[in-house]
């Protein structure tokens, strides 16, 4: 390795907040196949087998922080949170937020075809970086970064899956027993515009009517959607 691509690298532990003791870890992470491909050297090792290791890392970890995080989501749940977390178009989000790309290192096919953008490259090298760190410093430091990484994207895909549940299951219960779908309107909305409150109606036919509040409208609406589930499991 010169001194260039060691500068270069040292530039990117600064953008990730890790620092190697291993730096070779951290190169092989960002070297593609394509690249591996043209030099043909025994040296010079692709990233792929650090993907498959990162793979397992990164799932595990989110598993165990999800656990933590959820005390009472069933398997269900857990998995459906995890598979939104640990997929291509999130991790290759976080590989562009370090911009990754920048400091991969590419064959000229790949090079042209503008391979240092494309999600698929970058979601693998994100899965690579984590196996490099998890090398480096074991599964307890890979944990704590990893965590970190993650607290804000699992806060906002815990809200959407939330959402996503208590509308999709009103509307199959609603469907499969009334043969309609649930109404949802908007009653009221008040307060200034940095903190308004949202008032929600659901309706479904003149058999269930719920209302739900909160600072937005799919807040308001997933509590009206939760109330009128209640309704339906109590009446049976």
């Amino acid at each position: 390795m010169d001194k260039e691509r060691i500068e270069e690298l040292k530039n990117f532990e600064e953008i990730i907040f890790y620092t190697f003791n291993d730096i070779n870890l951290l190169d092989n992470a960002l070297i593609h196949r394509s690249f591996a491909n043209e030099k043909q050297e025994n040296s010079c090792k692709d990233n792929e087998r650090l993907e498959f290791l990162g793979d397992a890392v990164l799932e595990l970890c989110i598993s165990e922080i999800l656990m933590e995080k959820f005390p009472d989501y069933d398997e269900g749940q857990l998995s459906k949170l995890r598979a939104s977390l640990v997929n291509e178009k999130p991790l290759a989000e976080l590989a562009k937020k370090f911009h990754a790309g920048d400091f991969l290192l590419l064959g000229r096919g790949e090079e042209f075809s503008g391979g240092r953008a494309k999600n698929s490259i970058l979601s693998d090298t994100f899965e690579a970086l984590i196996a490099a760190i998890y090398l480096d410093s074991g599964y307890e430091k890979s944990y704590e970064y990893i965590n970190n990484l993650f607290q804000s994207l699992i806060e906002s895909e815990s809200d959407k899956a939330v959402y996503r549940d208590y509308k999709t299951s009103v509307q199959e219960i609603s469907q499969n027993r009334f043969k309609v779908i649930p109404k949802y309107s908007l009653i009221s909305e008040y307060g200034p515009d940095h903190d308004k409150i949202f008032q929600i109606r659901l309706s479904i036919s003149d058999v269930i009517s719920t209302t739900g509040i909160g600072k937005n409208k799919k807040e308001a609406e997933q509590q009206a959607a939760k109330k009128a589930i209640e309704k339906l499991e109590k009446n049976g």
